[in-house]
């Protein structure tokens, strides 16, 4: 009955002692590098926060150094593509090096048997990243804003004096709202304009009314304006010492900033995008951050492929240092691409989608490719 179940179950790959054993030594590497790239980012953000908000509020070294600490885990994530092509080129480096592949070769041992679990090492890394280490990096970026804020004076939802606009509304009115300061203390807007929209079955708005008021607050669903005075197409103005509008914002939001995207945890997006379409605000670098944070898996997972293609040369046909030097370039190929295609797809030349998506599935079938090349010819 066992034997029966035994040949009936599924069967369930294992890594070998030769996997596992690359892969501890490619995870040694990435410690390494992510190490070295972590250093190097700590410093120049210490160097530049020093420069700034230090030399400006004459803040000690240890609170100089807390502030890098909110600052540069947002920075390092961004860099951790970079982290997985020189930790995994160092590895497969120092295994050529040492002979070990050679020997692993020798013994019939194909190269995908320990290319494709450390590609899948670091795709899972990806998902960790961006699940766990991205919005711990996101929340801290958040607190380093507002702590700059702080420190400089300002108040983190920008300057009071600053100009606030706003939009809300339905199917069938369209209210955008311009305030000329804001007193946080009393929750209100002041010097505010309301420019209302009516929305005709079609989708087309026509505008129907503006209303200037000294000041305005919002409380349980409803503007409620003071000293306004109205004035609709066609008609004389009208004078209210306190004025009613329906209102479909939250209390809170009548202050509140977005945030940057990339100050938006991951699982946050989905609601930040929809809270933006709401608003009547376009969300297209929101959903393109949204769409890079689901491709990091696989931008890791490449690069992975990438470096081992390129340091798989025997080191007795020579040429390994420039096979290195091509990945490291090939590298940074991509990241300029990856860079050239958000400015695309921020600018709404193409698709968010298409903008996150086609840099790394061209590195990874351009890492295949080359992988295919070296071990099949």
């Amino acid at each position: 009955m066992t034997a029966v179940a035994a040949r009936r179950s599924p069967h369930i790959p294992r890594l070998g002692g030769i996997e596992r054993y690359v892969l501890v030594q490619q995870l040694k590497s990435l410690g390494v590098a992510l190490a070295v790239i972590s250093a190097l980012v700590m410093l120049i953000d210490f160097v530049e926060v020093s420069r700034g908000v230090g030399s400006a509020q004459d803040l000690s070294a240890v609170r100089i150094f807390g502030l890098v600490l909110l600052k540069s885990p947002s920075v390092i994530v961004q860099l951790m593509p970079f982290v997985f092509l020189f930790g995994t080129l160092s590895a497969f480096i120092s295994l050529n090096r040492r002979s070990e592949l050679i020997a692993m070769r020798a013994a019939g041992v194909s190269a995908w048997r320990f290319v494709l679990p450390a590609a899948g090492m670091a795709f899972v890394l990806g998902v960790l990243t961006v699940t766990v280490l991205g919005p711990m990096a996101s929340a801290g970026d958040g607190l380093w804003q507002r702590e700059r804020a702080r420190i400089s004076g300002t108040a983190p939802g920008g300057d009071p004096k600053e100009a606030i606009w706003l939009r809300e509304g339905d199917d069938q009115r369209q209210m955008i709202i311009r305030a000329g300061q804001q007193d946080r203390a009393n929750a209100r807007l002041l010097n505010v304009s309301f420019f209302i929209y009516t929305t005709a079955p079609g989708g087309g708005r026509t505008f129907s009314e503006r209303i200037d008021a000294k000041s305005a607050s919002l409380n349980a669903g409803s503007w409620r304006l003071t000293d306004a005075v109205g004035a609709q197409i066609g008609q004389r103005a009208v004078t209210y010492s306190s004025l009613t509008l329906v209102s479909s914002l939250a209390d809170d939001e009548a202050f509140e900033r977005f945030a940057r995207p990339q100050a938006t945890p991951f699982w946050s997006l989905p609601n930040q995008i929809s809270r933006i379409e709401n608003a009547g605000f376009t969300s297209t670098a929101y959903r393109l951050r949204f769409q890079q944070l689901l491709a990091t898996p696989l931008v890791f997972a490449a690069m992975s492929i990438l470096a081992a293609a390129f340091s798989l040369r025997l080191m007795r046909l020579g040429d390994l240092a420039r096979m290195s030097v091509a990945a490291v370039v090939l590298g940074f190929a991509f990241f300029f691409l990856n860079q050239f295609s958000s400015a695309m797809g921020s600018a709404e030349v193409v698709a968010p989608f298409v903008a996150a998506w086609l840099p790394p599935v061209l590195t990874a079938l351009a890492a295949l490719t080359l992988l295919f090349y070296t071990e099949d010819g």
